[in-house]
């Protein structure tokens, strides 16, 4: 029998205004600095200061590290390495999309594992030794799951790719899941973070390393996200709805975080790496596309994702209720205002032959269901554009 491995969060907060639970989890783990990890816009906007309003109330001393875009280079986490060294904190509090997060859990592994100091080592199943800095996350999208994962992506500029780090080390301590942090994300963003985690969940439900533990997770995950994403795209202030994505994308990691992923997340990293395409965004375009590709070989699972999107696959064949999935996720990418073509993102078709290489060589590429080779990469790459 195959061995099996789980790892999830110590303990994790669920519910709006969730957040204020933060000061006493930090006092009471005896925690003395925080170095909070964020974005420009999220200070810019209000968002980082629903949490360090929570801080300021307990006098908790923080310092500020707001230097991440989107897509985090490698550049970003020796900077935020370095500004976390002088600060003299022992916490890390990440508060973001799975940008922050991701650059906190380098940050919080090099800090602990200083030989991995040049970052482009931690790529793939890196042989960290400790635990990273303690990190506390709070999502502000409803996509990535990073709060839950094992897993981070950096850009490597200078070779034009996407890492991806994989690591039982970085999995944040807690994780503060408040659907309050999300209500100011725009409609575009929310619909491409909200196909994100979709594109975890089937990926996730498909993928080679699938058990029965991980396709819980995932079908519980697209049911939710079928339900709720139109809903919250509609009406961004929607509460309910926003708790419910918030929820349905931290399921989401649960499972694929255990498993890995397939050959959507394989070719959007090159997209982001070449084109700084947000993460979601080329999820979100490819997913349908590559769906198609692998119908035969997940034939069976297909049945039950349409099952979970909503469709009434009584009277379908097989091979009608596989399409059947295909079709209700691509109808819901369209209803969410997904772009449909890669050539609308500023794609340029003379790059598709290098942009196949590398998903072809990207590490989530292998847990497809059906097996890769180059020319299917590039021939699905023209599909899209």
């Amino acid at each position: 029998m195959e061995i099996k491995r789980i790892i999830l969060n110590e303990m994790s907060y669920f519910g709006a205004g969730c957040r204020a639970v933060l000061a006493d989890e930090i006092t009471k783990r005896g925690y003395k600095k925080v170095f909070i990890v964020t974005d420009n816009d999220l200070v810019k906007f209000g968002v980082a200061g629903m949490v360090t309003e929570v801080l300021d109330k307990a006098g908790i001393a923080y310092q500020i590290f707001s230097d991440v875009k989107q897509n985090p280079t490698v550049v970003q986490v020796k900077a935020g390495g370095a500004e976390f060294a002088k600060s003299g904190a022992d916490v890390i509090v990440a508060i973001g999309g799975g940008s922050p997060i991701d650059t906190a859990k380098a940050i919080g592994i090099i800090a602990t594992n200083p030989q991995f100091a040049d970052v482009v080592s931690l790529e793939g199943v890196a042989d960290t030794k400790n635990k990273t800095i303690p990190i506390i996350a709070l999502p502000t999208t409803a996509g990535t799951a990073a709060e839950v994962t094992i897993n981070y992506v950096i850009t490597d500029e200078e070779n034009v790719k996407k890492m991806v780090c994989v690591d039982p080390n970085d999995i944040p301590i807690l994780s503060i899941v408040d659907a309050e942090l999300m209500l100011s994300m725009p409609r575009g963003l929310t619909a491409a973070t909200g196909m994100d985690a979709l594109t975890h969940a089937i990926e996730g439900y498909i993928t080679k390393g699938a058990w029965e533990m991980s396709d819980m997770f995932e079908l519980k995950a697209i049911e939710m996200i079928a339900k709720h994403l139109p809903v919250v795209v509609e009406n961004p202030k929607d509460v309910e709805a926003r708790h419910g994505m918030a929820v349905a994308q931290y399921i989401a990691g649960m499972g694929f975080s255990n498993v890995g992923l397939g050959l959507v997340h394989g070719m959007a990293h090159p997209l982001g790496a070449y084109y700084d395409i947000p993460h979601g965004v080329a999820n979100a375009l490819l997913l349908p596309i590559v769906m198609q590709y692998n119908l035969e070989s997940s034939i069976d699972k297909y049945a039950d994702i349409a099952t979970a999107m909503g469709v009434n696959i009584s009277n379908l064949s097989k091979k009608e209720a596989a399409q059947a999935a295909v079709d209700a996720v691509k109808a819901l990418a369209v209803k969410v205002g997904i772009p449909e073509k890669l050539s609308d993102l500023n794609v340029k078709e003379e790059d598709l032959e290098r942009l196949a290489q590398s998903a072809f060589s990207d590490v989530c590429t292998p847990g497809n269901p059906r097996t890769v080779i180059l020319e299917d990469a590039l021939t699905l790459y023209k599909m899209a554009f």
